[in-house]
């Protein structure tokens, strides 16, 4: 029966068994299989995407230097990607899940992601990439935790939550894209959920009844690491919990300097781990808020989540009116402010961009600068387009790596402007050309009337500082250059900008982007292509011997073994991971 098994299995899986036992780091293994069911989070039954029949998806928990294989089964009609958000797939963007890296995995495909959490901690969560397909869901979160060896900068909580928060829409993905081609504004979304819920009733004329929400139960007096990610489609939450302070712990994979806030505003793709304890009494449950920012408040009062914090020894139900969120609706000062006294932990110890404060970025020599200007959309060629300095991205039919590999010219042009172009706005796939072990500057500018939050993927970014108006020389005096947060996705205030610094220590092709779904889907990114002139497997790994082929390339895609594809997906524990220890065991008495 053994053999039987066995023989299910091609060279190529076992090539790619013996591969993660290289670094003899544990291998921990997930089973996705993404598929449509219907929900109803705002009380109207729509269609959503979900993992293994869970919306949202489940959590991925894993420890520093762990090898993740994720097995993706795709039973959507369409084609799909699964991005790590900030999880960063060092030496391998083969692995990040963006059409600008990586083939997509067509209906009835499946597709094994194989990477390391290489020197990570932190909150992060993972998302479809294509097709707008994150407003319908498909999302969930993606947690890194120390090694045991490595103590933490703070008590170990006596429970950890997570919170997915962020706004919704009942029109379904597909139909949100149909309005986005039309030229149309998505206009104001429908709600916000918290963790695939509607809101509690607190007020009968904005929630309606029978309407499911998320409760989350406490013990009095102990102290809980609540980690809140933003997978909303373009809209700032505020984040609050009635009565309980927020003790601010790590942000996206950086320890940060410990305060406390009443509430933090959470702008789309950022994550962060607050330290909460239960010190109140239990003479009602609390709730949990996260609610529209810089919005006109009296229209946008059913955008609002709304979830129930529930003491053991709780005594009633919560009611009577939400816990305000900062009124400054045309004074912006305030968020800013907050976001400035988020600072690194440069102290703790643990896996990070900046190993032991060791790594002193305001002293490095910037090599490159680049200003990347947002505008509001515009027409190009009778299109409504997003442009990032004058430039609307359109992803190529052969992803930007995969034409490098094989030598496929035209497929993108390394031309990306330095500056904001000053004549008329191009469409066309224009990218970065990085310098390996380069310093860079990047200013983000953005001159939109609304909040933007922009990713970096592949690194960490030093935040190093923010204003209102436009970004000059000058601005350099009031740079952060000691303890700026590290993160991934970091905002930029509408009329305002953000300055960050990336090492690009990491070989590959990166994308950099607004978080604002339907903008990015506009077009409003580009790519960072990094390479080390010097090919080498120690900076950047091989093409994985599983690579799907596309555009150009789409010749050399072989069909796919479904009857393999589905004896992988039913027996993951007892196929892969048998066979991976025998192999790693093997392996191990013969060095």
């Amino acid at each position: 029966m053994a053999l039987s098994g066995f023989s299910t299995l091609s060279l190529l899986h076992i090539v790619l068994l013996v591969g993660l036992c290289s670094a003899l780091d544990p291998t921990v293994f997930y089973n996705f299989e993404v598929s449509y069911i219907t929900a109803s989070p705002l009380g109207v039954p729509q269609q959503v995407i979900a993992i293994n029949d869970k919306f949202p998806g489940p959590t991925i928990n894993v420890t520093t230097n762990n090898n993740v294989v994720v097995n993706v089964r795709n039973k959507l009609d369409e084609n799909l990607l699964i991005h790590w958000s900030g999880v960063q797939q060092r030496r391998s963007s083969w692995q990040d899940g963006l059409p600008g890296t990586n083939c997509p995995i067509p209906p009835k495909w499946n597709w094994t992601y194989q990477f390391q959490v290489k020197d990570q901690i932190g909150s992060f969560f993972y998302f479809p990439s294509l097709h707008m397909q994150k407003a319908s869901g498909g999302f969930g979160s993606f947690l890194i935790t120390n090694r045991d060896i490595i103590p933490l900068p703070f008590a170990i909580p006596d429970g950890d939550f997570v919170i997915l928060i962020g706004d919704w829409y009942t029109r379904n993905h597909t139909a949100l894209r149909k309005e986005l081609d039309a030229g149309k504004d998505l206009g104001m979304p429908d709600g916000v959920l918290i963790n695939g819920k509607g809101p509690y009733q607190y007020n009968r004329t904005f929630v309606p009844d029978g309407i499911d929400y998320e409760t989350i139960e406490v013990h009095p007096g102990r102290t809980y690491r609540i980690r809140v990610h933003n997978v909303g489609v373009s809209t700032s939450l505020n984040f609050r919990i009635q009565n309980h302070n927020l003790l601010l712990a790590e942000s996206e994979g950086s320890y940060t300097v410990q305060q406390n806030y009443t509430s933090l505003d959470i702008h789309v793709g950022q994550s962060y781990s607050f330290l909460v304890t239960m010190d109140q009494n239990a003479s009602t449950d609390y709730y949990i808020v996260a609610s529209a920012r810089f919005v006109n408040e009296s229209r946008w009062q059913r955008v609002t989540g709304v979830a129930i914090l529930k003491y053991t020894n709780s005594k009633g139900k919560a009611s009577g009116p939400l816990p305000e969120a900062p009124n400054d609706e045309y004074d912006k000062t305030f968020s800013m402010n907050q976001a400035r006294s988020i600072r690194w932990n440069v102290s703790a110890s643990g896996a990070r961009p900046n190993p032991q404060g060791s790594f002193r970025y305001g002293s490095i020599n910037v090599t490159e600068v680049y200003v990347l200007k947002n505008t509001p959309p515009e027409m190009i060629n009778g299109k409504r387009r997003a442009t990032l300095s004058g430039v609307s991205f359109v992803n190529p039919s052969t992803p930007i790596r995969l034409a490098d590999q094989f030598k496929v010219k035209g497929a993108y042009k390394l031309d990306f402007p330095s500056r904001p172009l000053t004549g008329a706005p191009r469409v066309e796939t224009s990218v970065i050309n990085g310098t390996y072990r380069g310093f860079v500057e990047v200013i983000l500018q953005n001159n939109d009337t609304r909040m933007h939050s922009y990713h970096v993927s592949g690194y960490a970014v030093f935040v190093v500082g923010m204003d209102y108006g436009d970004w000059t020389e000058n601005s350099r005096g009031t740079y952060n250059k000691w303890d700026g947060i590290a993160r991934t996705t970091v905002q930029v205030y509408p009329g305002a900008w953000t300055a960050i610094l990336i090492s690009l220590d990491n070989v590959g092709v990166w994308n950099i982007r607004t978080e604002n779904l339907d903008s990015w889907y506009l077009g409003q990114e580009t790519y960072i292509r990094v390479v080390n002139p010097e090919a080498t497997n120690k900076t950047e790994l091989p093409i994985p011997d599983n690579a799907l082929f596309c555009g150009a390339l789409g010749k050399m895609q072989k069909a796919q073994d479904i009857s393999l594809a589905t004896t992988i997906m039913k027996n993951r524990s007892n196929l892969f991971s048998t066979l991976l220890m025998i192999i790693c065991t093997l392996i191990s008495l013969f060095r």
